[in-house]
C-alpha cells in the first residue's frame, strides 16, 4: 500500500506542475491554448475522481504536504466538472472537521464551488474581474462580514488579499 500512496504523491504532485505550467493558457486569446488548458484540468478533475473514489480526500497525512496541496488546486480548478468538485468539497470538509486538511484551502474550494453554481460566495476569495484597476469580487452572501470570515479560515482581510491583484 505504501508504494502505492507514494505513487500518487508523485502523480499528485505532477499534476499540480503541469497545472501551473499551462495556467497562462486559461485566458489566453488563442482559443487552442484555452483548449489545452481545458482538456488538461478536464484530464485531472477525471484523475482526481478515480483517486477520490479510491483514496477519499488525499490529506497530507496520505499523501504529504505537497501532494496534497496538488489536490486541492486540481479541484480548484475542475471548473467544468462540478460533480468532482462538489465531491472534492464533501470530502475535504470531513477531513477538515477530522483536523487532516487546510480551512483556508476549503473556504477557497467552497466559494470556487459556490460560483460555478451561479449562487454567492462567502469568503470573498473568487474575483470576477478589474474594474478600474481594481479587483472586483463575485458577489457575496454577506459581503459585510467577509473579513470576519476570512479571519476564520485564516485568509487576510479582503483588501490586502486584493492588493496582490491590483494593476495600479
Amino acid at each position: 500500500m505504501a508504494h502505492d500512496v507514494a505513487e500518487l504523491a508523485v502523480e499528485l504532485t505532477d499534476m499540480a506542475a503541469a497545472d501551473h505550467r499551462s495556467a497562462a493558457c486559461a485566458n489566453s486569446d488563442d482559443p487552442a491554448e484555452q483548449l489545452a488548458w481545458r482538456r488538461l484540468t478536464a484530464q485531472h478533475g477525471d484523475r482526481l475522481g478515480e483517486i477520490m473514489d479510491e483514496y477519499g480526500w488525499p490529506t497530507a497525512e496520505l499523501v504529504g504536504e505537497e501532494a496534497a496541496r496538488a489536490a486541492w488546486l486540481i479541484a480548484q480548478h475542475a471548473d467544468r466538472q462540478l460533480d468532482v468538485q462538489r465531491r472534492a468539497l464533501q470530502l475535504m470538509r470531513q477531513a477538515v472537521s477530522a483536523g487532516a486538511a487546510s480551512p483556508r484551502e476549503l473556504a477557497f474550494l467552497r466559494d470556487r464551488t459556490l460560483v460555478n453554481e451561479g449562487r454567492k460566495q462567502v469568503y470573498g476569495t473568487q474575483i470576477a474581474g478589474v474594474k478600474d484597476g481594481a479587483p472586483v469580487p463575485w458577489p457575496c452572501e454577506e459581503p459585510e462580514r467577509v473579513d470576519e470570515l476570512r479571519a476564520e479560515v485564516g485568509i487576510e482581510p479582503f483588501d490586502e488579499y486584493v492588493a496582490k491583484f491590483s494593476l495600479a
